[in-house]
């Protein structure tokens, strides 16, 4: 993480008139006409977050510090009108036709639910968006290159996550034939992540076998009903079924079926492994690019969306023991920043 900026120097002068007061005449013509580098812009920004769960709060923080530290803050010259939709996609739509009335300098959407609502809603505004894991599939851009319009972001996957955390399973536990997946399918980037590893647990012979939620107090039924037929659990960028993922740990742990999860906030919280990287980080790389927007006047349709490059093995060595897992040093090698990385 960047430091954040110290204050400013103050203003300096040089020579004799350094040290002398200003007449009265001086002070009054100062105080009557500040000087245009005097000015301090200030700055609205409209934040739109589908459901309040570690992940997305930690790209909403990233996001906000990235714009701290290029002198953009919350409480000095930054006003932030955030909202959650609390899960519900009336209220995502409610939120979108607001912001829409505003007079936001930009807006940051937070999930793909999010982006989508803003998107069809805002139009004279730049938006821009994190843990959106395929824009180019929810047609919010037009390309990833030049997204066109007035909306641009980080997306918060690649592809090759999926591939290296099921290389991982296959190599490591062989006894592992099927893994259980709660989905909401009415989540486009749910739909897209659980497509993609399905793929992926095919070509190791691993069934992937589903249980659809259409609500987060779903979740525990779902779980408990997969604990019976399959040998582990797997999580995707699923917002529904992340902001109820406690309950997919309890049963996780009661019947020794390891979970497997696609973001490193599940891990902190007690799956085992994931490949992925810090939310927190994804969202400054998001308030990099709002800042492009707000300080140099880049347009977001000329703004590449940008991907997640920074990727590692991820383990919970603590959180083990309630799989019955013996972590090798095989495991243990996998992890590339193991400071970082290794939970234990």
């Amino acid at each position: 993480m960047i430091a954040a900026c110290g204050k400013k120097p103050e203003n300096e002068t040089s020579g004799a008139s350094a040290s002398a007061a200003p007449s009265a005449s001086q002070s009054e013509s100062a105080s009557a006409s500040p000087s245009a580098s005097t000015e301090e812009k200030s700055y609205k920004i409209s934040i739109s977050q589908i459901v309040e769960h570690p992940s997305l709060d930690a790209a909403r923080e990233g996001f906000l510090a990235a714009l701290k530290d290029a002198g953009i803050e919350e409480g000095k010259n930054l006003t932030v009108d955030f909202n959650s939709a609390q899960g519900e996609q009336s209220n995502n739509l409610s939120i979108a036709q607001k912001i829409a009335g505003s007079k936001s300098d930009l807006v940051l959407a937070i999930s793909t639910p999010s982006a989508l609502g803003v998107a069809q809603q805002v139009k004279d505004i730049p938006i821009v968006f994190s843990a959106v894991t395929d824009p180019l599939g929810a047609k919010l851009v037009s390309s990833l290159e030049a997204p066109g319009g007035n909306v641009t972001g980080a997306s918060d996957t690649n592809p090759e996550a999926t591939t290296k955390l099921v290389e991982f399973i296959a190599a490591n536990f062989p006894n592992i034939k099927s893994v259980g997946l709660v989905i909401n399918e009415g989540e486009p980037n749910a739909v897209v992540m659980a497509k993609k590893a399905e793929e992926e647990f095919g070509k190791k012979g691993i069934k992937l076998v589903k249980a659809a939620i259409t609500k987060s107090s779903e979740v525990k039924q779902a779980a408990e009903s997969l604990a019976k037929k399959t040998d582990a659990f797997y999580t995707t960028l699923d917002n529904m079924v992340i902001s109820g993922v406690d309950s997919i740990l309890k049963v996780a742990k009661e019947k020794k079926k390891p979970i497997f999860s696609s973001d490193r906030d599940t891990v902190e919280k007690g799956a085992f492994a994931t490949v992925g990287f810090k939310y927190y980080d994804h969202g400054y790389q998001t308030g990099l690019m709002a800042v492009e927007i707000l300080k140099n006047g880049k347009k977001p349709g000329e703004m590449p969306v940008l991907m997640q490059e920074k990727l590692d093995l991820i383990l919970n060595v603590k959180a083990a023991a309630d799989y019955g897992i013996e972590v090798t040093d095989a495991m243990k090698n996998a992890v590339q920043d193991q400071a970082q990385n290794l939970i234990q």
